[in-house]
């Protein structure tokens, strides 16, 4: 395989966490008769432009359908933050009713519900037609396409030349990047900026998050690697900063490199010396995850089967990808995690795929008061120990499992 940003061969590995469903194709009740799609999930890096990604083994449309059941309006803290970032994009870049902003995969509206508010004309983009049916119920226009270069040609003779296009979470899905930024360059104003959040590699290798490598995410970002995409797609980098979602976070501001351009500031320089000084540029700085995932794997796996010799009842919370990856890489199995709970009333009543752990309502948990609560997307372990606070009431415990074992 070519890396898919700049075509040179691939030639280092980063790991091979073997094979399992995509992590979003949650199992229907009258489909567990039926065998699932089973693909390879390995990574690996360019070592060109140090793009991190996944192998293909499976299409983009067969992993977005007409059935994703990832809703981002159910996490009140991911609510809270796209209604901050909603203010400071309006007062630092001046958008008014004269403004046009237009989100790339706008999910159920969780975003535009905020900039519609101010009266600010938006649009957002989403293929996945369970996400767009709930946000067109908000009263936001979506379109339901996959975006790139065509689209964006399409949108801009409709009038939708932007002055702020958002993408949060969404640059490390798609599989033709180059395309997708190429859409960016072509609907932004020429005094526009656009705006890309994504789960940064530094983070990524530092807390060994495995459990977020699925075959949804293709690539895996850093700085040094998206600046790269940029520059080829006529795009520049003007700032960066950290945000702490998603276990740690970088928002990139981009702009058309034959626009308005503003002045690129420090930061961009000061994080990419930050991933040069931690060896992004290095094969042996990729050498610590495979260990790593091999060793939570066995501290989850320890934590289960002595739980069980003990009579211990552990139940999950968060139906999430990330926590599929690992109950799949692990080969947990509804006897050693008896179900998870999910405010998602999408996900519920369906089944994980690969472990085939059934998915219930949260107040499963008051019903039964399990021992043990393994909160699988650890990033929300504030927010659904908060939610949750009635488990320490009859002395049950939350666990996460990355970076390390941590019973609470």
């Amino acid at each position: 395989m070519n890396c898919r940003g700049c075509a040179a061969p691939l030639s280092l590995p980063l790991i091979d966490l073997g094979t399992s469903p995509p992590s979003n194709a949650y199992v229907h009740a009258d489909r567990l008769e039926q065998a699932e799609q089973w693909v390879p999930l390995k990574v690996a890096v360019c070592q060109q432009c140090w793009l991190v990604q996944t192998e293909d083994y499976t299409s983009a449309d067969s992993l977005f359908d007409a059935e994703y059941a990832y809703f981002s309006s159910f996490s009140s803290t991911w609510l809270a933050h796209a209604e901050r970032y909603v203010a400071e994009m309006v007062e630092r870049f001046g958008l008014t009713a004269d403004s046009r902003v237009v989100e790339v995969a706008a999910n159920d509206g969780y975003l535009l519900q905020y900039v519609a508010a101010r009266g600010i004309p938006c649009l957002g983009v989403e293929p996945t037609r369970s996400t767009a049916q709930a946000a067109r119920e908000k009263g936001l226009e979506i379109r339901e396409l996959f975006f790139g270069r065509e689209t964006a040609a399409q949108l801009t003779g409709e009038g939708w030349g932007a002055d702020l296009m958002a993408a949060n979470n969404v640059l490390a899905h798609v599989p033709d990047i180059n395309d997708f930024l190429g859409g960016f360059a072509t609907l932004l104003k020429p005094s526009g900026v656009a705006t890309f959040e994504f789960p940064q590699l530094l983070t990524l290798m530092a807390g060994a998050q495995f459990d977020t490598l699925y075959h949804e995410h293709y690539s895996y970002l850093s700085l040094t690697a998206v600046q790269a995409l940029c520059e080829r797609n006529g795009l520049e980098v003007f700032d960066v900063s950290q945000l702490p979602t998603h276990g740690g976070s970088l928002r990139v501001f981009v702009q058309r490199k034959d626009g308005e351009r503003r002045a690129v500031q420090p930061a961009v320089q000061q994080q990419l010396q930050a991933e040069l000084a931690a060896g992004v540029k290095t094969v042996e700085y990729y050498a610590t995850l495979a260990p790593a995932a091999e060793r939570i794997k066995h501290e989850l796996l320890r934590f289960l089967l002595q739980a069980k010799a003990d009579g211990k009842r552990v139940v999950g919370y968060g139906a999430a990808a990330k926590g599929n990856t690992l109950l799949n890489y692990a080969g947990v199995k509804p006897d050693l995690l008896a179900w998870v709970a999910d405010a998602n009333p999408h996900k519920q009543g369906k089944f994980l795929p690969g472990s085939r752990i059934p998915i219930v309502a949260p107040a499963q948990i008051d019903i039964e008061q399990p021992d043990y609560v393994l909160v699988l997307p650890w990033n929300l372990l504030h927010e659904v120990s908060q939610q949750l606070a009635q488990v320490r009431q009859w002395d049950g415990r939350f666990v996460i499992a990355v970076p390390e074992l941590k019973v609470l």
